[in-house]
């Protein structure tokens, strides 16, 4: 086959400049974008959008769908290409290269270096002496910017001092070294900064040098344990971060009763009630919940019933300690005591004074129970009471109180 007729049948070449790679961000860019300019100049208003689709531009530039899809986002990355929403179900694909911002990125390439600038020299006398020109004023060198990220932010210089001291209200070193150590204890119990108690001791000393107040350093002088003087007492607390002991209790129920272990339970609640505006509010609730039951004792009681049912979290309960957990594990079996070890005596066992049961004069009658059973809210609390205190020798049959027969 002649040379002639194979190139004929190849079809016609297309323009590609190897030089606008740098520019366009690769090979399928150029020869897109090349394209493209060459469909928008036989246009005959240069701001009209060009109406193609992928094949006619394959057919135009051998580049594959692929390739057209990687050339499209890299000229639409540098603004040199803009693209109209189309109809998806569509082929058809209108777009328009920005001359401008083709125009100005070429002038920003081709736009000398100052360092590449060759000095202009003049040679003297035979022994080719060298003298160099200094430019009078440099050239004006158009800076490139990223409109997505601009210019990379300026290092700042820190002066370091040798030696430094912090300087704060501590009359000596040792003053402040002692004030160091009692924020780490005081961060240590408290878990203060992810278990960094010396970082958050760091940051109050060096708020103080920069002229800030801290109550911790007025609690420190003064001799009072760290933040003493910063406790707020709120309405449910019987002293700052102490509860209520029935408030507290109800807490704890609630979680219990949602199917929480006892530790989980008494953890989650104590949390509850050291947030202020959680704490709060159930406080309002609990105060509603004890005017009922106080609205209820109150006529249970003029209705005959000497005493009223309470939830059991106002029963008063015997404090629970480290050292009352210790003796009873040690008086039930040592080896399971709480740090216990097998050379330690063992307790006597305390003495659990036996309750006695209550007197007849204690005992509410029978007549007394029937009369406040006949209303309905005293129906329900008389169940409550029979049910609660079986030493009574009450009970319900058929809906009468009757007195239970021991065989």
């Amino acid at each position: 086959m002649k040379i002639g007729i194979f190139l004929g049948n190849l079809g016609n070449p297309a323009i590609y400049y190897p030089k606008l790679a740098t520019i366009t961000g690769g090979v399928a860019a150029s020869i897109f974008l090349c394209q493209l300019l060459q469909w928008q100049s036989q246009k005959s208003n240069s701001a009209e959008w060009v109406k193609t689709n992928s094949s006619e531009i394959e057919k135009a530039t051998g580049l594959n769908h692929e390739e057209q899809e990687l050339a499209r986002r890299l000229l639409k990355v540098r603004s040199l290409l803009k693209e109209k929403l189309t109809n998806p179900n569509t082929d058809t694909l209108e777009l328009w290269a920005d001359i401008d911002a083709f125009e100005e990125k070429l002038n920003n390439f081709w736009t000398p270096n100052p360092g590449d600038i060759i000095p202009q020299i003049s040679r003297e006398t035979h022994n080719q002496a060298i003298e160099i020109i200094p430019e009078t004023s440099p050239p004006n060198h158009a800076v490139k910017t990223d409109k997505f990220f601009g210019q990379p932010r300026q290092q700042i210089a820190v002066a370091v001092t040798p030696h430094y001291r912090f300087s704060g209200p501590w009359n000596s070193q040792e003053e402040l070294h002692n004030f160091q150590r009692a924020l780490e204890e005081y961060a240590k119990e408290r878990n203060l900064w992810f278990g960094n108690p010396s970082g958050w001791a760091f940051k109050v000393i060096d708020s103080m040098t920069k002229g800030l107040t801290s109550p911790f350093w007025e609690e420190f002088i003064a001799g009072i344990p760290l933040g003493e003087s910063q406790k707020v007492k709120r309405d449910w607390e019987i002293e700052p971060e102490v509860p209520y002991p029935a408030f507290e209790e109800e807490r704890i129920q609630y979680y219990v009763h949602k199917g929480e272990p006892l530790e989980a339970a008494v953890s989650k609640a104590r949390a509850d009630l050291r947030n202020p505006v959680l704490g709060k509010d159930l406080w309002e609730g609990f105060l509603r919940k004890c005017d009922r039951l106080a609205d209820d004792a109150l006529k249970a009681k003029q209705q005959g019933v000497d005493t009223p049912y309470l939830p059991s979290s106002f029963n008063e309960k015997p404090q629970i300690t480290k050292d009352s957990v210790m003796r009873k594990l040690g008086a039930i079996a040592p080896q399971f005591a709480l740090n216990q070890s097998l050379c330690e005596i063992v307790p006597e066992p305390p003495n659990i004074e036996l309750k006695e049961p209550p007197t007849a004069a204690e005992i509410p009658s029978i007549s007394s129970l029937q009369k406040a059973y006949k209303t309905p809210l005293g129906r329900s609390i008389v169940e409550k009471q029979i049910a609660a205190n079986p030493d009574w020798g009450y009970e319900i049959v058929d809906g009468e109180i009757v007195e239970s027969i021991p065989f």
